[in-house]
């Protein structure tokens, strides 16, 4: 098989797209990045009203997760997308600081860099978990050695994704920059995202043998 067939067969577009969906999807990205928007706007428009700032974010996280449970989203999705809102405002209030609205979700990338980490070194890379799940695999790709690998080396995108969201996140929150702040979680979100994907998927393609029949097909050693 060449290695066009095999790319072919790895990562279509249909596979980009559902693995889109299950990693970050259009629906995500607006829970993630319109709330954080809403608070640095009510805040640089209300003198720095900590108290506005975290009403209209929690207010725009409600009517957000109302939109969605319409359209038939996990209502437990929905609830801990709106409590993140929530608790992000509560923490503001308390420490009189507004960037500290943002400290959850510097704390949401710090952990989940670390849990992509901890899964290639105990070699359960969560990206094969999440496509081995929806490709119906389960974990069976992990009898296949070369699966394996490129599903360890293409987990390391999706640290660089979190990595890079701590680099831009902690010095903004540092600086207490709330508007800066909530520009870069609508560029670091989606975007970032979908760029991810990408390139996770290219790893993937040029991790795997060129006699490698795909993703969907497990090669036992032995």
């Amino acid at each position: 098989m060449s290695r066009d067939s095999a790319a072919t067969e790895t990562g279509g577009p249909d596979e980009r797209d559902s693995l889109m969906r299950v990693l970050g999807g259009r629906a995500s990205a607006v829970d993630a990045s319109v709330p954080p928007v809403a608070f640095g706007a009510v805040w640089a428009f209300s003198d720095g009203s900590i108290a506005a700032a975290g009403v209209a974010a929690v207010g725009v996280g409600a009517v957000i997760g109302a939109w969605r449970l319409i359209r038939g989203a996990r209502p437990l999705a929905v609830l801990l997308s709106l409590l993140a809102v929530t608790v992000g405002a509560l923490v503001a209030l308390r420490t009189g600081q507004a960037a500290d609205f943002y400290l959850i979700r510097v704390a949401s990338n710090a952990a989940s860099g670390l849990a992509w980490m901890t899964s290639i070194a105990v070699r359960w890379p969560l990206l094969g978990l999440v496509v081995g799940t929806l490709l119906g695999q389960r974990t069976t790709w992990r009898r296949d050695p070369e699966l394996l690998r490129a599903y360890s080396r293409a987990s390391w995108v999706w640290v660089g994704q979190y990595l890079t969201r701590l680099v831009v996140f902690v010095p903004l929150w540092a600086a207490n920059a709330v508007v800066a702040l909530s520009a870069a979680q609508v560029v670091l979100t989606w975007p970032l995202v979908a760029l991810c994907v990408a390139t996770s998927w290219w790893v993937l393609r040029r991790t795997l043998p060129a006699d490698h029949p795909g993703i969907r097909h497990v090669r036992e050693s032995g």
